[in-house]
Parts: C-alpha cells; structure tokens; sequence
C-alpha cells in the first residue's frame, strides 16, 4: 500500500501537465500527506481538467456508518477495482488523478522499519491514478468529496523496499483514464528508470507534520554500505549503499585502515 506521499507541486508545474484553466488556488507544500488528509486532486470540468480539494479516503456514496467505521479505503488494487463494493462504482464512472512529487514506502529488516522516499528521476510531477466520490453526512447534513490511490505490483526497483507501488499514468494515458475508454490495463508497474529512492527520517511515520521539508531530505544508512578493499591492502573505498542488490541514493561515510 501507499500510505505516505507528498505534494509539493507549483501552480505553473499543473497548468504546463494537465492545461489548467481556472484561477490559481493557494497551493500549500505538504511533505507528509496522511490518509484523510485534504489533498489537491484533478477531475474533469466543464471547460477542461479541473483541479479540487478532496479528502484522501474514499467513502462509498451508499455507506450508512459513522466515518470510524469505514475500513481503509485511502488504496485500491488495480487487481481488484473493479469488483469490490467499496470501489467499483467510482470506477465506473467517477476517475481522477492525483498530482504528487514523490511518496513514502517502509523496508522492514531484523524488526525494524526504515522509510524510503520516490520521486521521480527528471524531477517531474507524478500522476497517480484515482478515483472519487461524493457522499452526504446525514447527520451533518454535509456533502463530503473523497479519493483513493489506485496501486499495482511494484517494479523490480521498487521491489527492494516494497511488493506494491502507485499506478502511475504517463501524460498519453491521463485522457483515456479520465474518459474510460481505458481501464485496469492502465494500471501498470512503472518502468524500472521512472523513480529514484533514499532513505529518509523515521519522524516521517508521525502524522501532523506535513510542514517540514526536512521530512524528504536522505539520511545516511552506514550499514547499507558497501566497501571495496584497494588492490589487496587494508584501505577501502565506498562502493555504494544497497537493499539487497538494489543502489539506494544515501551518503556513505569513508573508512580508512581497520588495523
């Protein structure tokens, strides 16, 4: 699953990808978008692609329960989207995407669990397939818009930290998404050269710090590093940081003689 993933995306960045039309909203930076956080999202407008606040956890326009209740509905499988209860409907009819610059996935090793952040390789803006509902509060008498992140198996890459990813749509694909003429075969894995990773600060795991851009920045993992030992002597040089044999982008200090 997703359960992290940030938007730190400016205004000219969404008019150049999706041809905006409407007047700039105030886009806040939020570098730890938790479930049931409001999120910026994109859907079709009378006049073009339309950009909107929604909450991040989808709720069936038919549920009957108070809010606690509803499961976690925030991802969708690609797999299964299109049979589930709490899915199919706005599947069927109701698609948008949701514009990020990068999400969060945990590696578990020996008990403990180190974040990872993806983003993209040519710092572009990413586009996550959703999809959307309106449902009314009938104790409030409020209309509530929701959304969910549809996810796939992951890539190779991806795979060193995490078995599943974000379907992420590449710019051709967006129109036929949106219309659905296009369905889960869209849902794919991205291409194995799309993201980059590093690790980042376990205080990414704590919600309610959206604010702190130091939340992506990477950390050193020194026992991630690999060392090369120079023409048979005790000196070593950095041969570079991995999960298993995948490169992960970290900064590993250099060692000297051991003796």
């Amino acid at each position: 699953m997703c359960g992290r993933f940030t938007q730190k995306i400016t205004w000219p960045e969404l008019i150049e990808l999706y041809r905006l039309t409407q007047t700039p909203p105030n886009l806040r930076p939020n570098y730890n978008v938790c479930p049931t956080d409001p999120i910026s999202v994109i859907i079709p407008g009378e006049k073009g692609l339309f950009l909107t606040p929604m909450r991040w956890q989808l709720i069936p326009r038919w549920w009957k329960r108070p809010l606690k209740e509803l499961p976690a509905t925030f991802n969708a499988r690609a797999e299964t989207v299109a049979e589930k209860p709490m899915f199919r409907d706005a599947f069927k009819r109701n698609r948008c995407l949701i514009p990020a610059s990068g999400y969060f996935e945990w590696h578990t090793s020996s008990k403990e669990k180190q974040p990872y952040y993806f983003t993209p390789r040519n710092g572009s803006v990413l586009t996550f397939a959703g999809l959307w509902e309106e449902w009314k509060d009938r104790v409030n008498n409020e209309t509530i818009t929701s959304c969910t992140m549809l996810i796939t198996t992951a890539n190779s890459f991806v795979s060193a930290v995490h078995d599943r990813m974000p379907a992420i749509l590449e710019p051709d694909k967006i129109g036929p998404w949106l219309s659905g003429s296009a369905g889960t075969e869209l849902l794919k894995p991205a291409p194995e050269d799309a993201l980059r990773m590093w690790p980042v600060s376990k205080r990414v795991s704590k919600p309610g710090n959206g604010d702190d851009p130091t939340l992506i920045e990477p950390i050193s993992l020194s026992k991630n590093c690999r060392y090369l030992h120079l023409n048979g002597t005790d000196e070593v040089s950095v041969a570079g940081s991995f999960i298993g044999n995948t490169p992960v982008e970290t900064e590993c200090p250099p060692l000297k003689n051991s003796k």
